[in-house]
């Protein structure tokens, strides 16, 4: 079963999809912090996780050192019990975060390992984790199909990598469509974190062709009608 994660820090819509089944757990970023309108980043992580419904949330450490990265961390990781810290698996400088992933999985901090692309970083996090913490390694596909890259071999050799350890999870993210979803359950993928307006997408998945056929000959014939178009 592919678990669905929504990727959201806006705190109406949060407050909305925390209620909906279908979402086990979100994830954020900075960027999307910054969208929210966050300022004091704390602050407004713990409102997020009072809204969460003890569902799992990821939070990202936004240092660029192993010192702050490192600091960022250990308070994040002290905000819930169902928190996750998001360690980008190399900083601005392209220096591998290994030191600290090994130093806080040794801790047993819950980690969501972020911005990995390749099945070669994983096997770089996987050989450092101490596998009975519960791990999240993020494998960003829309970005990789971005540049031209097929991202489904890099999920299959991880899922083989990690598939007897059950703390350490992959997820796929960067979604691109609300199909990633289904591509996703066929690789094996433990999570994938999606965007809200797909997920409602996902939860009308089912149409027939003839379907939307009609419903895109219909959408053509309303703009027609409204443009009130003439030769």
């Amino acid at each position: 079963m592919t678990k669905i994660y929504c990727d959201i820090a806006d705190k109406t819509l949060f407050k909305k999809f925390a209620k909906k089944n279908i979402v086990k757990g979100f994830t954020t970023n900075p960027s999307l912090m910054r969208k929210a309108g966050a300022k004091d980043y704390k602050k407004f992580s713990i409102e997020l996780i009072k809204l969460s419904k003890n569902k799992p949330i990821s939070f990202e450490v936004f240092g660029d050192d192993y010192q702050s990265m490192k600091e960022q961390a250990l308070e994040i990781k002290n905000w819930g019990k169902n928190v996750y810290v998001k360690i980008p698996i190399v900083n601005s400088k392209n220096i591998f975060s290994g030191k600290l992933i090994k130093e806080l999985s040794k801790k047993n901090i819950k980690l969501n390992i972020t911005a990995v692309y390749s099945f070669e970083q994983v096997k770089k996090i996987f050989k450092i984790l101490n596998k009975k913490s519960k791990t999240i390694i993020s494998i960003f596909a829309g970005r990789a199909g971005d540049a031209g890259k097929d991202p489904i071999p890099q999920f299959k050799k991880s899922l083989i990598l990690t598939k007897n350890y059950k703390n350490i999870e992959i997820l796929w993210a960067s979604v691109r469509e609300p199909y990633n979803y289904l591509q996703a359950k066929q690789v094996g993928c433990q999570i994938i974190t999606i965007p809200p307006s797909m997920i409602e997408k996902i939860n009308k998945f089912g149409k027939s062709y003839n379907t939307l056929t009609t419903e895109t000959v219909n959408a053509f014939l309303k703009d027609s009608i409204k443009s009130k178009f003439k030769f």
